[in-house]
């Protein structure tokens, strides 16, 4: 008998290991991450992927692609091979508002990918130049008034984008608006004065509010931020005023369905870690894991929140 009767007759006998009954992971897993180095989904993904890298015993290796919203870095992880082994470190820029605030993408945050579990949540805060003489949000908002237009805004994500239409639209005012392709280059621009303010997450906006080249106006949770308790919230100015971003973990849609669901296990073992929710509490972010079935169905209502968000803001798909 050759040996691919051997092989045949094995597998017929139950003794031929599938690719599906192979563990996970067996070799190095890629997570994609859609904005910068040094971005706060990046240190997210950093700090997730050391501890699962430790967990399951391979290497957990950040893959970050910037630009388009994070629409690149989706199309990447989405077209990838459905083998488990391309995760994706995503926001809501990318899987909610995108499909309003662009014509055109390359990618469906529901169909293309499999949910594996929310990290948490973390608010923007508003920080301008030194040189800039507004003090607060109201003093900020009459210095627009004076300058129509002439106020300039930075922005590296949906997230960081929305808040200053929102700012103009309720506060009746007109900036202009300067895209990046993440926050930690627009939030550079603010620092060397090149642009006036810039709505960064607190993991990247903090350490420079602290060292005092930047002044922080306030933060878009409805109430202050445990991190920066000093920094009044928009909303103390602007009823209503809110904007959270929020992180989670995905692959393929048709990847192995045991992959997400061990890698939905493990990480709520992680994030349950008192050492790692302490370690996310100091950047800002508020540790919240889900279910597989509560991701899907968050995203779903977040992709309808950010529909009605961007309408009101008065925001058009480009």
């Amino acid at each position: 008998m050759n040996c691919a009767r051997i092989l045949v007759a094995l597998c017929a006998t139950g003794f031929c290991v599938s690719a599906a009954a192979q563990p996970y992971p067996a070799r190095p897993v890629r997570i994609v991450v859609p904005f910068a180095a040094g971005s706060a989904t990046d240190t997210v993904a950093r700090v997730m992927g050391q501890n699962l890298s430790e967990v399951l015993g391979q290497p957990f290796v950040i893959d970050n692609r910037a630009g388009a919203n994070g629409a690149i870095g989706a199309e990447l992880a989405a077209k990838a091979t459905p083998d488990g082994y391309t995760l994706f470190m995503s926001t809501n820029t990318p899987s909610a508002a995108n499909p309003s605030l662009m014509k055109h993408i390359n990618y469906d945050p529901v169909k293309d990918f499999a949910p594996i579990t929310r990290i948490g949540t973390i608010p923007f805060v508003l920080v301008v130049h030194p040189s800039v003489p507004a003090k607060s949000v109201r003093e900020l908002i009459e210095l627009a008034k004076q300058q129509p237009g002439k106020l300039t805004f930075g922005s590296g994500s949906s997230g960081s984008m929305l808040p200053g239409f929102m700012l103009q639209q309720m506060a009746g005012i007109v900036l202009n608006h300067v895209p990046y392709k993440s926050i930690p280059p627009a939030l550079t621009d603010a620092i060397g004065g090149q642009i006036t303010m810039v709505f960064a997450d607190l993991v990247t906006g903090t350490p420079q509010i602290k060292s005092g080249k930047v002044r922080a106006l306030g933060v878009t949770s409805q109430k202050r931020a445990v991190l920066l308790p000093e920094v009044p919230a928009i909303a103390e100015t602007l009823p209503g005023f809110e904007l959270i971003a929020w992180f989670a973990l995905f692959t393929n849609a048709q990847a192995r369905d045991d992959i997400p669901a061990r890698l939905n296990a493990e990480s709520a073992k992680i994030l349950a870690r008192p050492d790692v929710r302490d370690r996310f509490a100091v950047m800002g972010i508020e540790v919240a894991p889900t279910t597989r079935a509560e991701l899907a169905a968050f995203v779903k209502s977040e992709i309808a929140k950010w529909a009605r968000l961007t309408k009101a803001a008065g925001m058009l798909p480009e």
